[in-house]
């Protein structure tokens, strides 16, 4: 069992960051050991100093079912904690609110409802601790608007997050906001963007302005810490291996026609190019990923099987690990059903519940099917395997980022080779330069597709 003696350098200055600043950020690159450190930091702030009487933990749901828990099993001097996890059915949530715990634990998605409980007033904690605050960025959604009213609940407010910022700096805003209330960089975020940004041309984005990036980094580096994996660890390579597939004629052309019916059924919905939306951009670049992947739904949900050629390529590269574990990142519901079928000599497992991953890490599972959004946030999964599996990508740098940090984190042992399926001369492409520029998500997908509306759409 690990010791107190066992954290790094950097996990205590986390500690002492946390228990020093009652309103704390603690940023820290995937991998670095954000829970332990928080952990520590609560456990001395409850048995120590006395400051504390409870906590409340806001997270992603696996991580919030799993992670937490099961690291401070981890070390002898959290193995005393006691914890409440807020899951399940509504009966179940609300037995759990009532149980003694030093620790209670809910899932971001039953925030809003946790609030309700309490008529949206005080809330029975004294501490807050948001595990992977940028989930908590859109200051429109929900959960931001049901917790900022309760945020003078908590004497002490922990945000926690390997990408602060996934798409823009405008998405610190609502984090940092959960912490100072509007201190430091406005109590509204209509005054943060005028502050610091321009609107773009298109009218539905906003670019940074010229050097007010450290400007931003200033007001706010009293209460945050942020903390880079490259600048601590010594982790093993890291290898990047692309493999290009190739349509022949026939798909090809099967390919351009699809996409270019795509465009103009989308057009057909807009009287211009200036109407579309990220919604509906999205729905194209969906329609020309899925067919990229193999297979497109229709507007009833039907599955049409468009070509093997990815799934043919991921059969390889798992038998190539001969007996190694692989981990498989997919994107749509048919991919799924289409690797279960093909790689069902494997046995393959998709992520279900603590126990998937404990046979993970444990060397059980050979080949586990996972999407980023279940799994790229919180999850050990190192000890289980090094390889991974893009069997489509989607615009997300975030998750992209989260879910290759699954297995290529401290505790890693062996070079983590990172896979990916890309179809030549498709949006798969896109999607690929818009992840290595780290572009801004929505800004890259518009620009995609308003290309191809060129390339298609003439107006009469």
């Amino acid at each position: 069992m690990l010791k107190r003696n066992n954290l790094h350098n950097y996990q205590e200055a986390g500690v002492t960051h946390i228990v020093d600043v009652p309103k704390s950020g603690l940023f820290l690159d995937m991998g670095l050991g954000k829970t332990v450190t928080t952990l520590t930091a609560t456990n001395e702030l409850m048995y120590e100093e006395l400051d504390v009487m409870n906590a409340l933990v806001i997270g992603p749901r696996r991580v919030v079912e799993s992670v937490w828990k099961q690291e401070a099993e981890k070390w002898k001097h959290l193995k005393h904690l006691k914890f409440s996890r807020i899951i399940g059915n509504v009966k179940q949530r609300k037995v759990a609110i009532t149980e003694k715990a030093d620790i209670h634990l809910i899932s971001r998605d039953n925030i809003a409802w946790l609030c309700g409980q309490y008529g949206g007033s005080m809330l029975p904690w004294d501490m807050l601790i948001i595990d992977e605050s940028s989930s908590f960025k859109n200051a429109k959604s929900q959960r931001f608007k049901a917790l900022r009213k309760v945020i003078p609940s908590f004497s002490r407010v922990v945000i926690l997050t390997g990408t602060p910022a996934p798409n823009s700096l405008l998405d610190l805003w609502s984090q940092i906001y959960l912490l100072d209330r509007g201190e430091r960089l406005e109590k509204f975020i209509t005054r943060f963007k005028k502050q610091f940004f321009s609107r773009d041309y298109n009218g539905f984005s906003y670019t940074l302005n010229h050097n007010v990036e450290d400007k931003i980094y200033e007001k706010i580096n009293d209460i945050v810490i942020s903390m880079k994996a490259e600048d601590y660890l010594e982790l093993p390579e890291r290898i990047d291996n692309y493999i290009d597939i190739s349509f022949d004629a026939t798909l090809r052309k099967k390919y351009a026609d699809f996409e270019r019916e795509s465009v103009l059924q989308l057009m057909e919905e807009a009287d211009d190019e200036n109407d579309i939306t990220a919604a509906n951009a999205a729905a194209l670049s969906n329609k020309l990923l899925q067919f990229s992947n193999g297979a497109v739904y229709d507007k009833e949900k039907n599955i049409h099987p468009m070509h093997d050629l990815k799934i043919e390529a991921c059969k390889e590269l798992v038998e190539a690990a001969q007996g190694k574990p692989v981990l498989i990142a997919w994107t749509f519901r048919h991919d799924l059903k289409r690797l279960l079928v093909a790689l069902k000599s494997y046995k393959p497992q998709t992520l279900e519940n603590d126990q998937t991953v404990k046979d993970w890490n444990d060397g059980k599972i050979q080949v586990l099917l996972m999407h980023p959004a279940s799994g790229g946030h919180g999850l050990n999964l190192q000890d289980g395997g090094s390889t991974v599996i893009w069997f489509g990508l989607n615009w997300s740098l975030e998750l992209y980022q989260q879910f290759n940090a699954r297995l290529h984190r401290q505790g890693q042992k062996e070079v983590t080779v990172v896979n990916h399926l890309l179809v030549k001369n498709t949006i798969d492409e896109d999607v690929k330069a818009a992840l290595a520029r780290k572009e801004n998500a929505q800004n890259s997908l518009m620009a995609a597709v308003k290309a191809r509306i060129k390339k298609y759409y003439k107006k009469d």
